[in-house]
Protein backbone atom coordinates (compact mmCIF):
# COMPACT_ATOMS: atom_id res chain seq x y z
CA UNK A 1 0.00 0.00 0.00
CA UNK A 2 2.88 2.52 0.39
CA UNK A 3 4.40 2.11 -2.32
CA UNK A 4 1.53 2.51 -4.67
CA UNK A 5 -0.01 5.34 -2.58
CA UNK A 6 3.55 6.92 -3.40
CA UNK A 7 3.35 5.79 -7.16
CA UNK A 8 0.23 7.25 -7.57
CA UNK A 9 1.10 10.58 -5.56
CA UNK A 10 4.66 11.21 -7.66
CA UNK A 11 2.11 11.21 -10.89
CA UNK A 12 -0.32 13.28 -9.60
CA UNK A 13 1.95 16.24 -7.94
CA UNK A 14 4.13 15.89 -10.95
CA UNK A 15 0.60 17.24 -13.01
CA UNK A 16 -0.22 19.54 -9.90
CA UNK A 17 2.84 21.67 -8.48
CA UNK A 18 0.16 22.52 -5.46
CA UNK A 19 0.41 19.09 -4.32
CA UNK A 20 3.20 18.86 -1.42
CA UNK A 21 4.60 15.72 0.49
CA UNK A 22 5.37 16.80 4.08
CA UNK A 23 7.59 13.85 6.58
CA UNK A 24 8.35 13.42 9.47
CA UNK A 25 12.01 12.01 9.28
CA UNK A 26 10.74 9.07 7.76
CA UNK A 27 10.18 6.95 4.31
CA UNK A 28 13.30 8.43 2.54
CA UNK A 29 14.12 4.73 0.62
CA UNK A 30 10.37 5.36 -0.56
CA UNK A 31 10.46 8.89 -1.35
CA UNK A 32 13.80 8.84 -3.07
CA UNK A 33 12.68 9.16 -6.48
CA UNK A 34 10.02 11.67 -5.53
CA UNK A 35 12.26 14.23 -3.88
CA UNK A 36 14.33 13.67 -7.24
CA UNK A 37 11.69 14.73 -9.04
CA UNK A 38 10.00 16.78 -7.08
CA UNK A 39 12.03 18.65 -4.67
CA UNK A 40 10.22 21.99 -4.53
CA UNK A 41 7.20 19.79 -3.38
CA UNK A 42 8.80 17.86 -0.46
CA UNK A 43 9.49 18.79 3.03
CA UNK A 44 10.99 16.40 5.85
CA UNK A 45 10.30 18.66 9.44
CA UNK A 46 12.35 16.22 11.75
CA UNK A 47 10.84 14.29 14.54
CA UNK A 48 8.38 16.74 14.95
CA UNK A 49 4.86 15.23 14.23
CA UNK A 50 3.20 18.16 16.12
CA UNK A 51 4.78 20.74 13.89
CA UNK A 52 4.18 19.10 10.59
CA UNK A 53 0.51 19.28 11.25
CA UNK A 54 1.20 23.21 12.02
CA UNK A 55 2.98 23.49 8.76
CA UNK A 56 0.61 21.50 6.44
CA UNK A 57 -2.16 23.52 7.65
CA UNK A 58 -0.48 26.88 7.06
CA UNK A 59 0.81 25.35 3.84
CA UNK A 60 -3.31 24.59 3.05
CA UNK A 61 -4.31 28.11 3.98
CA UNK A 62 -2.20 28.94 1.47
CA UNK A 63 -3.65 27.27 -1.20
CA UNK A 64 -1.71 24.11 -1.52
CA UNK A 65 -2.95 20.56 -0.86
CA UNK A 66 -0.62 18.82 1.84
CA UNK A 67 -0.12 15.08 2.85
CA UNK A 68 1.55 14.84 5.84
CA UNK A 69 3.23 10.85 6.52
CA UNK A 70 4.29 9.10 9.26
CA UNK A 71 4.10 5.92 10.94
CA UNK A 72 0.75 4.18 12.54
CA UNK A 73 -0.30 6.39 15.71
CA UNK A 74 2.44 9.37 15.32
CA UNK A 75 0.86 11.52 12.28
CA UNK A 76 -2.89 11.22 14.42
CA UNK A 77 -3.11 10.68 17.94
CA UNK A 78 -0.41 12.86 18.81
CA UNK A 79 -1.36 15.69 16.31
CA UNK A 80 -4.68 14.85 17.55
CA UNK A 81 -5.00 18.56 18.73
CA UNK A 82 -3.36 20.09 15.67
CA UNK A 83 -5.76 17.91 13.36
CA UNK A 84 -8.61 18.99 15.30
CA UNK A 85 -7.90 22.81 15.52
CA UNK A 86 -5.86 23.79 12.88
CA UNK A 87 -7.11 21.43 10.17
CA UNK A 88 -10.25 19.94 10.33
CA UNK A 89 -11.90 23.40 11.81
CA UNK A 90 -10.68 25.23 9.23
CA UNK A 91 -11.55 23.15 6.30
CA UNK A 92 -7.92 23.03 5.40
CA UNK A 93 -6.79 20.41 2.28
CA UNK A 94 -4.33 18.50 4.60
CA UNK A 95 -4.21 15.06 3.97
CA UNK A 96 -3.20 12.91 6.97
CA UNK A 97 -1.72 9.56 5.65
CA UNK A 98 -0.71 6.94 8.76
CA UNK A 99 1.41 4.08 7.49
CA UNK A 100 1.00 0.81 9.49
CA UNK A 101 -2.73 0.51 10.32
CA UNK A 102 -3.53 -2.24 13.06
CA UNK A 103 -0.64 -4.29 13.78
CA UNK A 104 1.27 -3.82 10.69
CA UNK A 105 4.33 -2.74 12.90
CA UNK A 106 3.52 -5.18 15.65
CA UNK A 107 7.20 -5.85 16.68
CA UNK A 108 7.15 -2.48 18.24
CA UNK A 109 4.43 -2.81 21.03
CA UNK A 110 1.63 -1.00 21.69
CA UNK A 111 3.18 2.91 20.54
CA UNK A 112 3.62 1.60 17.19
CA UNK A 113 -0.34 -0.07 16.85
CA UNK A 114 -3.00 2.21 15.64
CA UNK A 115 -5.64 0.17 17.28
CA UNK A 116 -8.07 3.20 18.26
CA UNK A 117 -7.26 6.20 15.32
CA UNK A 118 -10.91 5.22 13.26
CA UNK A 119 -12.90 5.78 15.89
CA UNK A 120 -11.07 8.96 17.12
CA UNK A 121 -10.61 10.05 13.61
CA UNK A 122 -13.90 9.87 12.43
CA UNK A 123 -15.29 11.46 15.62
CA UNK A 124 -13.90 14.82 14.44
CA UNK A 125 -16.13 16.86 12.54
CA UNK A 126 -15.96 17.15 8.77
CA UNK A 127 -13.20 14.76 8.45
CA UNK A 128 -13.02 12.02 5.93
CA UNK A 129 -11.37 8.76 6.87
CA UNK A 130 -10.37 6.17 4.40
CA UNK A 131 -9.07 2.83 5.12
CA UNK A 132 -8.08 0.84 1.82
CA UNK A 133 -8.17 -2.60 1.57
CA UNK A 134 -6.14 -3.49 -1.40
CA UNK A 135 -3.49 -2.05 -3.89
CA UNK A 136 -6.28 -0.74 -6.32
CA UNK A 137 -8.00 0.48 -3.14
CA UNK A 138 -5.00 3.06 -2.08
CA UNK A 139 -4.52 3.84 -5.72
CA UNK A 140 -7.65 5.37 -6.07
CA UNK A 141 -8.19 6.77 -2.84
CA UNK A 142 -4.96 8.83 -3.13
CA UNK A 143 -6.24 10.24 -6.16
CA UNK A 144 -10.00 10.89 -5.00
CA UNK A 145 -8.56 12.52 -1.96
CA UNK A 146 -6.54 14.71 -3.94
CA UNK A 147 -9.57 16.12 -5.03
CA UNK A 148 -11.66 16.20 -1.64
CA UNK A 149 -11.81 19.66 -0.03
CA UNK A 150 -10.96 19.84 3.65
CA UNK A 151 -9.21 17.25 5.96
CA UNK A 152 -8.96 14.21 5.32
CA UNK A 153 -7.28 10.88 6.94
CA UNK A 154 -5.84 7.49 4.72
CA UNK A 155 -4.87 4.65 6.46
CA UNK A 156 -2.87 2.30 4.83
CA UNK A 157 -2.01 -0.86 5.81
CA UNK A 158 1.15 -3.19 5.54
CA UNK A 159 -0.84 -5.91 4.50
CA UNK A 160 -3.34 -5.97 1.61
CA UNK A 161 -5.50 -8.26 -0.38
CA UNK A 162 -3.67 -7.44 -3.83
CA UNK A 163 -6.14 -5.62 -6.62
CA UNK A 164 -10.26 -6.46 -5.98
CA UNK A 165 -10.83 -4.12 -8.35
CA UNK A 166 -14.32 -5.43 -10.66
CA UNK A 167 -14.27 -4.94 -14.44
CA UNK A 168 -15.35 -1.23 -14.88
CA UNK A 169 -15.59 -0.22 -11.66
CA UNK A 170 -15.33 3.42 -10.47
CA UNK A 171 -13.88 3.56 -7.02
CA UNK A 172 -16.31 6.63 -4.64
CA UNK A 173 -15.43 8.08 -1.68
CA UNK A 174 -18.53 6.94 0.54
CA UNK A 175 -19.45 4.07 -1.60
CA UNK A 176 -18.66 0.64 -0.09
CA UNK A 177 -17.46 -2.26 -2.24
CA UNK A 178 -19.49 -5.65 -2.64
CA UNK A 179 -16.70 -8.02 -3.17
CA UNK A 180 -18.95 -11.61 -3.01
CA UNK A 181 -22.56 -12.25 -2.88
CA UNK A 182 -24.22 -14.62 -0.54
CA UNK A 183 -27.07 -14.29 1.67
CA UNK A 184 -26.19 -16.64 4.68
CA UNK A 185 -24.46 -13.67 6.61
CA UNK A 186 -22.35 -10.75 5.47
CA UNK A 187 -18.64 -9.96 6.33
CA UNK A 188 -18.03 -6.04 6.59
CA UNK A 189 -14.93 -4.95 7.01
CA UNK A 190 -12.03 -2.84 6.42
CA UNK A 191 -8.55 -2.13 5.88
CA UNK A 192 -6.01 -4.72 4.68
CA UNK A 193 -7.68 -7.35 6.78
CA UNK A 194 -9.41 -8.03 3.69
CA UNK A 195 -7.22 -10.62 3.09
CA UNK A 196 -8.17 -12.50 5.46
CA UNK A 197 -11.83 -11.93 5.04
CA UNK A 198 -11.47 -12.74 1.43
CA UNK A 199 -9.39 -16.01 2.41
CA UNK A 200 -12.50 -16.72 4.92
CA UNK A 201 -14.85 -16.69 2.72
CA UNK A 202 -13.32 -19.23 0.13
CA UNK A 203 -12.80 -21.95 3.15
CA UNK A 204 -16.58 -21.31 4.22
CA UNK A 205 -17.49 -21.72 0.72
CA UNK A 206 -15.82 -24.59 0.13
CA UNK A 207 -15.49 -26.63 2.90
CA UNK A 208 -19.22 -25.99 4.88
CA UNK A 209 -20.90 -24.45 1.88
CA UNK A 210 -21.76 -20.78 3.48
CA UNK A 211 -22.37 -18.48 1.12
CA UNK A 212 -21.45 -14.37 2.90
CA UNK A 213 -21.95 -11.39 1.00
CA UNK A 214 -18.41 -9.76 1.46
CA UNK A 215 -18.38 -6.01 1.93
CA UNK A 216 -15.17 -3.76 2.04
CA UNK A 217 -16.16 -0.55 3.34
CA UNK A 218 -12.92 1.71 2.11
CA UNK A 219 -14.77 4.87 3.42
CA UNK A 220 -15.86 4.61 6.83
CA UNK A 221 -16.53 8.94 6.68
CA UNK A 222 -18.56 9.43 4.34
CA UNK A 223 -20.07 5.94 5.38
CA UNK A 224 -22.22 4.23 2.68
CA UNK A 225 -25.23 3.20 4.78
CA UNK A 226 -27.73 1.71 1.98
CA UNK A 227 -25.47 -1.11 1.67
CA UNK A 228 -25.41 -1.85 5.59
CA UNK A 229 -28.97 -1.65 5.62
CA UNK A 230 -29.08 -3.82 2.30
CA UNK A 231 -26.72 -6.80 4.11
CA UNK A 232 -29.09 -6.36 7.14
CA UNK A 233 -32.33 -7.30 5.50
CA UNK A 234 -31.32 -9.16 2.62
CA UNK A 235 -29.02 -11.93 4.52
CA UNK A 236 -28.96 -14.03 7.65
CA UNK A 237 -26.80 -11.55 9.48
CA UNK A 238 -23.74 -8.96 10.03
CA UNK A 239 -19.84 -9.93 11.03
CA UNK A 240 -17.88 -6.96 10.98
CA UNK A 241 -13.68 -7.42 10.52
CA UNK A 242 -11.45 -4.80 11.75
CA UNK A 243 -8.00 -4.43 13.20
CA UNK A 244 -9.15 -2.16 15.69
CA UNK A 245 -10.69 -1.85 18.63
CA UNK A 246 -14.15 -3.08 18.89
CA UNK A 247 -15.72 0.45 20.29
CA UNK A 248 -16.16 3.19 17.92
CA UNK A 249 -14.79 1.54 14.68
CA UNK A 250 -16.36 -0.23 12.13
CA UNK A 251 -18.39 -2.23 14.21
CA UNK A 252 -20.04 0.45 16.13
CA UNK A 253 -20.50 2.05 13.06
CA UNK A 254 -22.79 -0.53 11.14
CA UNK A 255 -24.80 -1.10 14.40
CA UNK A 256 -25.28 2.51 14.94
CA UNK A 257 -26.35 2.65 11.51
CA UNK A 258 -28.81 -0.42 11.37
CA UNK A 259 -30.51 0.95 14.81
CA UNK A 260 -31.09 4.01 13.70
CA UNK A 261 -32.84 3.05 10.68
CA UNK A 262 -34.68 0.38 12.79
CA UNK A 263 -33.35 -2.43 10.62
CA UNK A 264 -31.18 -4.33 13.07
CA UNK A 265 -29.95 -7.40 11.63
CA UNK A 266 -31.13 -10.87 12.59
CA UNK A 267 -27.23 -11.84 13.81
CA UNK A 268 -24.94 -9.42 14.95
CA UNK A 269 -21.08 -10.09 16.04
CA UNK A 270 -17.61 -8.01 16.22
CA UNK A 271 -14.32 -9.19 15.41
CA UNK A 272 -11.68 -6.69 16.45
CA UNK A 273 -9.01 -6.22 19.59
CA UNK A 274 -11.20 -6.79 22.57
CA UNK A 275 -10.04 -6.28 26.54
CA UNK A 276 -7.44 -3.54 26.24
CA UNK A 277 -4.33 -2.95 25.07
CA UNK A 278 -2.77 -5.38 22.63
CA UNK A 279 0.18 -5.96 25.11
CA UNK A 280 1.85 -8.37 23.14
CA UNK A 281 4.69 -8.00 20.36
CA UNK A 282 4.72 -9.61 17.15
CA UNK A 283 4.78 -9.75 14.03
CA UNK A 284 1.09 -8.56 11.62
CA UNK A 285 0.27 -12.36 11.48
CA UNK A 286 1.05 -13.46 14.95
CA UNK A 287 -0.94 -10.88 16.42
CA UNK A 288 -3.51 -11.30 13.98
CA UNK A 289 -3.96 -14.99 15.62
CA UNK A 290 -3.71 -14.06 18.74
CA UNK A 291 -6.53 -11.52 19.53
CA UNK A 292 -8.76 -13.77 16.74
CA UNK A 293 -8.87 -11.68 13.82
CA UNK A 294 -7.56 -14.69 11.37
CA UNK A 295 -8.92 -16.19 8.84
CA UNK A 296 -9.08 -18.99 11.69
CA UNK A 297 -11.21 -16.34 14.12
CA UNK A 298 -13.26 -15.39 11.66
CA UNK A 299 -14.58 -18.92 9.92
CA UNK A 300 -15.06 -19.96 13.46
CA UNK A 301 -17.17 -16.86 14.40
CA UNK A 302 -19.45 -17.62 11.16
CA UNK A 303 -19.65 -20.78 12.05
CA UNK A 304 -21.05 -19.86 15.67
CA UNK A 305 -23.21 -17.83 14.21
CA UNK A 306 -24.79 -19.67 11.86
CA UNK A 307 -25.17 -22.35 14.29
CA UNK A 308 -27.57 -19.81 16.13
CA UNK A 309 -29.46 -19.07 13.11
CA UNK A 310 -33.30 -19.87 13.26
CA UNK A 311 -35.97 -19.53 10.41
CA UNK A 312 -37.42 -15.52 10.37
CA UNK A 313 -40.89 -15.45 11.34
CA UNK A 314 -42.69 -12.03 10.72
CA UNK A 315 -45.27 -12.76 13.15
CA UNK A 316 -42.44 -12.86 15.76
CA UNK A 317 -40.10 -9.99 17.58
CA UNK A 318 -36.96 -9.41 15.88
CA UNK A 319 -34.31 -9.84 18.04
CA UNK A 320 -30.48 -9.13 17.68
CA UNK A 321 -28.42 -12.58 18.82
CA UNK A 322 -24.62 -11.45 19.52
CA UNK A 323 -21.32 -13.52 19.91
CA UNK A 324 -19.95 -13.70 23.82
Amino acid sequence: MRDAFIATLSELAKKDKKIILITADLGFGVFNKYREELPKQFLNVGVAEQNMTGVATGMALEGYTVFTYSIANFPTLRCLEQIRNDAAYHGANVKVVAIGGGFSYGALGMSHHATEDLAIMRAIPEVTVVSPGCIWETQRATEALVNTPGTCYLRLDKSNAGDTSLPGEVFQIGKARRLKEGKDLTIVTTGGILCEVLAAFDRLQKEHQINCRVVNVHSLKPFDEEEILSAASETGGIVTVEEHVVEGGLGGLVAEICLENGQPPRLFHRIGLRGGFASKVGSQEYLRKHYDMSEDAIVNAVLRLVSQRRPLDSSQELKVTTLH
